[in-house]
Order: structure tokens, then C-alpha cells, then sequence
């Protein structure tokens, strides 16, 4: 479709993501810090120093923070190749466009997804047309990103994921669990038939979903953070990001798409 990258590449970014949002100190992470403050882990180079041991130093929220490409997107075209160091005058501007692209990418990623869904063919041309919108976002400038209305263009484009997600699902389970936005932290759910359910934004904190069939099931924005994953079934999940997958406890017991997977 087009050049565009749907995962982080930090070597082509200016560290957005380390300076950009605010932190408050938490199980997350381990320090406070004000948006546009650089956390002080990061390196002249844009890298995080402590990268390779993030978790045991009070950061896992880094660990499953995901921009879907949105950080070297905003360096490269967005600004050019400049970054907010050796150019101070872009940096407010530069901070504020990343959220707004990391949403544009977030839905992009989302559309390419049901576009790879074959039982979602007769809403591809739709989706095709949604992507190819979507791609136009990503290359406005600084103004025209922070003029968008968001909220607006993801209801426009939710209803054609939610269809390839019903279609998606439909012939998988006769009966499918509609847990959408369900509070469902700490839930026991161990050995549960969750397959072809939809989870789109329910809350699974620390859930036991063990040995829990959940083929086919929509993760769609799920809170999956400390939600033990071991022996669960998530072949075919739909939705299912890498960073989701992070934030959950898995193991070799864990059956995961080939993408999530790898």
C-alpha cells in the first residue's frame, strides 16, 4: 500500500516517546515526569540506556507502550529529520503531534488487520477506501494534524471494523460471549470458552484467562495488563496487538498468532 511502517523503529525517531507524555510514578513506572521532560534514562543518540532492563528497573509501562510507527513517522516526514534537540523551536509542536499520529497509525494498523480477514471480503472495498484515507492523514503537516477531529473520523471508521469483526466471528462459535467494555479485573475465568467472544475494550487486569479457549476472540483496545495468559488459546485472535501481548503473562504454554508470536 504504501512505505509506511506499522511498529516502532526507535533508531529512526527522535526518543518521542521518552519525552512527549507525562509519567506519574506507579507500578508503571518508577519516577514522575511532567510531558516534554525527557525521562532521564534517555541517551544523547535518542535510545533508552536502560532498555534491556526496563522491567527491573520500575518501567514496564515502557515495555508495552506501542506507537505503531507513529514516533519515526513524525521525525522523518512529519518534521523532516529535525528533532526538538538540535531544533528547540519544534519541540512543543513536535510533542503534541505524536498522540494525534500514534492514533492515526493505531487505527491504520486496526484497518490493514480486517483487511486480512477473508471473511470480511465484501466490506474490502470500504476498507480499502478507509486505509487509503487514513494513509492521507499521516502525511499532513503539523497544523493539519493537531486540526483534526479524531473522535469524529474513528466513529466514521469504527462501525467497518466492528462488521469485519462480526464476520470474522461469525461462524466460530454458536454461542459468543459479548463482554464489550466489561470490568472485568481479577476475574477467574480459567479453562472459559471464550471463543469468537468480543472483548473490545474490556477490562482484564490481572484476569485468570489459564487454559482459556479464546480463538477468534476481538481484543479490540482490551486492557490485558497482568492478565495470566498461560495455556490459553489465542489462535486466530483478532485485534490482538504485540503490546497487548507483552502486557499479559504468557509462557510456551501460551498458543498465540504467528504475529504475536514472533
Amino acid at each position: 500500500m504504501t512505505d509506511l511502517v506499522l511498529r516502532a523503529e526507535c533508531e529512526r525517531c527522535a526518543g518521542l516517546c521518552c519525552v512527549a507524555p507525562a509519567f506519574a510514578k506507579s507500578s508503571d513506572f518508577a519516577i514522575d515526569k511532567p510531558a516534554g521532560r525527557a525521562c532521564p534514562n534517555l541517551r544523547d543518540d535518542f535510545r533508552c540506556g536502560i532498555h534491556d532492563r526496563l522491567p527491573a528497573k520500575g518501567f514496564p509501562g515502557c515495555v508495552v507502550f506501542d506507537c505503531f510507527g507513529a514516533g519515526q513517522q513524525v521525525t522523518q516526514v512529519t518534521f523532516g529529520g529535525r528533532d526538538w534537540r538540535s531544533t528547540p523551536g519544534i519541540a512543543g509542536q513536535m510533542f503534541a503531534v505524536l498522540p494525534v499520529m500514534r492514533q492515526i497509525h493505531e487505527l491504520l494498523w486496526y484497518v490493514t488487520e480486517a483487511l486480512n480477514l477473508p471473511a470480511a471480503r465484501r466490506l474490502h472495498p470500504r476498507l480499502l477506501a478507509a486505509r487509503d484515507e487514513t494513509v492521507a492523514l499521516t502525511t499532513g503537516t503539523p497544523d493539519e494534524l493537531l486540526a483534526l477531529d479524531l473522535d469524529a473520523y474513528r466513529r466514521k471508521v469504527n462501525p467497518l471494523l466492528q462488521k469485519a469483526s462480526e464476520l470474522a466471528r461469525a461462524g466460530v462459535a454458536q454461542r459468543r460471549a459479548d463482554h464489550r467494555g466489561a470490568n472485568l479485573i481479577g476475574r477467574r475465568m480459567r479453562g472459559a470458552n471464550l471463543r469468537g467472544a468480543s472483548l473490545r475494550g474490556a477490562l482484564l487486569i490481572g484476569a485468570d484467562l489459564r487454559d482459556t479457549d479464546l480463538r477468534a476472540a476481538d481484543f479490540t483496545g482490551a486492557d490485558l495488563r497482568g492478565a495470566d495468559l498461560r495455556g490459553a488459546d489465542l489462535s486466530g485472535a483478532l485485534f490482538l496487538t504485540e503490546s497487548q501481548v507483552r502486557a499479559a503473562v504468557t509462557d510456551d504454554t501460551t498458543r498465540l498468532c504467528a504475529e504475536n508470536a514472533a
